[in-house]
């Protein structure tokens, strides 16, 4: 064997690897946008989850993919550690297509058709049919379709390679003793795991050995524990992914790991066991592509049936290994975590950047629920709450933001290029409206500092303009959680109520003023509060206009918020009354002024 062979061999490899990951990514994209409803529906059950990771892992040929998607589920809390344990098992059976489709070469038949199936035929044809529906098409869907032809050309291409390099070391005596050596299963399994760790993924290490078949050194003694290492190999890309995420994403990967380790040992003990016993002849037979095929998928199939009624007992090893931490008083404050992982997946990462608003929103509603009362009364403790939650709405605010540019680098359909403009508008306004009661809460220190006192009738007046606003930011935080626009549409009339009860609430402190009742110093905060309040409002009646303008592309937000207020839609009219009834603010009382 030459250099120019070690060459060739490097060359194919690149190839391989290079052609099962344009084909993965092609697939991914036509199945993408339909990943987080098939997740949802497919994993209720163990079996489910199984069929779920096989087809995955099939459609994006790398059960390293897989896991590493799983991980970022689990680590965003899509999906629960229990459910992730089926689709990893399944991972391991779908990742066998690959070494059957290259174990196609190995088809010996005069038939044509049969012939016509074989990649040195098939691989070509589909190549070229790929590159031009790849580079003449400007249909995303048929450019996806070309991808994926021409990473299977590619693949088999790097694959042909492989098989031309490698065909010398049949001459080579070193090559046989090196597989000699591997006889011990030990060294076999530990073989097998390092090249598959190193390249990262068990699909590509299958097919080296498969392309090291032709060499005829290749026996069935040495090929199993192989196979075997290979399935331990492909852990690290999983482990490598759940550094510096969630416990129970560590849990995931831990999980693959204790999976196939003790599958591997299973099978040890049982295959040397038999031979050792009554003896398995076939062991020292040259082992085909077909054969190395089969008994992957055979390994990873049956271990599967093994230990899916045990997934329970898997689940409680990970946890052991794992264990949980002691949790937090306030769940509100611990950040939704945004796995660039999910970026695989684009509908799923924007349903993730859509938790992340939501909890800005969540955030940001519990702070202006207890402003005022935090202002008035100077609970220490709940400021400092507040001051967390605020944090909490700013580091999301940068985080989300952040997460939703780097989307916009992904081929995103029409609908979801829209969801991620439409959510970083809803980031800014979340996080005004978050500025807007720390804003009231901050106010707290001079009020205690300065002894300042409000009447019965102004905490009155305030508490009517809480649940106002109030009422306004949960059918906000409805309307965009449920995309429910029957709950959109009624945020405006209820926002005209609170801009009338602010201007109510003004004109009647002017008058105080000048008539000398109110004190000035209370005069200005309750002033800082209606406006504050005001703009918290404002900002629910932009994220709804939004929301409704969906439904009309010519009509934007300020078009339909004119449009509502011309008394153009009847329904608006009969709520503006409703709420104007509700929110009625008493007439004020001469002997407890409202400052």
């Amino acid at each position: 064997m030459t250099i120019f062979n070690v060459i060739s061999l490097l060359g194919g490899l690149g190839f391989f690897l290079y052609g099962m990951s344009i084909m993965g990514s092609g697939l991914e994209k036509l199945a993408g946008s339909k990943t987080e409803g098939i997740i949802k529906k497919l994993t209720s059950s163990k079996l489910k989850g199984v069929l779920l990771g096989a087809v995955i892992t099939a459609l994006i040929q790398s059960s390293s993919g897989t896991t590493v998607i799983v991980i970022g589920l689990v680590n965003s809390g899509i999906m629960m550690f229990s459910q992730a344990i089926g689709i990893i098992m399944g991972a391991n059976i779908g990742t066998t297509i690959t070494a059957q489709i290259i174990s196609l070469s190995d088809l010996s038949t005069d038939n044509i058709f049969l012939q016509l199936l074989k990649p040195k035929t098939l691989a070509p044809a589909i190549a070229i049919i790929g590159a031009v529906l790849y580079v003449f098409l400007k249909s995303p869907k048929k450019r996806n379709v070309g991808q994926i032809m021409l990473g299977f050309g590619i693949l088999f291409s790097g694959m042909f390679s492989m098989e031309s390099a490698v065909t010398p070391l049949q001459n080579e005596p070193w090559f046989a003793e090196l597989f000699a050596t591997l006889q011990n299963p030990i060294l076999g399994v530990l073989a097998g795991a390092l090249v598959t760790g190193v390249i990262q993924s068990s699909a590509a290490s299958i097919g080296i050995l498969q392309a090291l078949t032709v060499t005829g050194a290749i026996t069935w003694g040495n090929a199993i524990p192989i196979i075997l290492g290979q399935n331990i190999g492909t852990c690290v890309t999983g482990l490598i992914a759940s550094i510096g995420a969630s416990r129970a994403a560590k849990r995931v990967a831990i999980s693959h790991v204790y999976f196939n380790i003790m599958g591997t040992v299973l099978w040890l003990v049982g295959i040397y066991a038999v031979k050792w016993t009554i003896g398995l002849p076939f062991m020292e037979e040259a082992i085909s592509m077909n054969g190395i095929a089969n008994f992957h998928t055979i390994f990873n199939t049956i271990t599967t049936l093994v230990f899916l009624p045990f997934t329970n007992l898997l689940v409680k090893l990970s946890e052991w290994t794992i264990p949980e931490r002691a949790g937090d008083e306030h769940p509100e404050l611990t950040l939704v975590v945004l796995d660039n992982r999910l970026y695989a997946s684009p509908s799923v990462a924007i349903g993730q950047a859509r938790k992340g608003v939501e909890q800005m929103a969540e955030v940001g509603r519990l702070n202006m629920r207890d402003a005022i009362d935090l202002m008035l009364n100077h609970d220490a403790e709940g400021i400092v709450l507040a001051q967390q939650r605020e944090d909490v709405i700013d580091r999301l605010d940068v985080s989300v933001s952040n997460y939703l540019v780097g989307m916009t680098e992904l081929e995103l359909s029409e609908y979801e290029s829209r969801e991620v403009t439409n959510l970083l508008t809803f980031v800014t306004e979340f996080e005004r409206i978050g500025d807007y009661a720390i804003n009231v809460v901050e106010r707290s220190d001079e009020v205690l500092d300065k002894d300042i006192h409000f009447s019965e009738a102004a905490k009155n007046e305030l508490g009517i303009l809480n649940e106002a606003v109030g009422e306004v930011f949960d059918i906000t935080i409805a309307a965009l959680s449920h995309d429910d626009l029957d709950e959109a549409q009624r945020v405006e009339p209820l926002e005209e109520t609170v801009d009338s009860i602010c201007d109510t609430l003004r004109q009647r402190h002017i008058q105080r003023l000048k008539a000398g009742v109110c004190n000035i110093e209370a005069g200005i905060i309750f002033l800082e509060v209606l406006t504050n309040y005001e703009r918290i409002s404002d900002h629910c009646s932009n994220i709804a206009a939004r929301l409704l303008s969906e439904l009309d592309d010519e009509m934007d937000p300020h078009t339909l918020r004119r449009s509502q207020h011309a008394g153009d839609m009847p329904r608006y009219n009969t709520l503006a009354q409703h709420y104007r009834e509700k929110y009625r603010i008493p007439m004020a009382d001469e002997d407890h002024p409202a400052c």
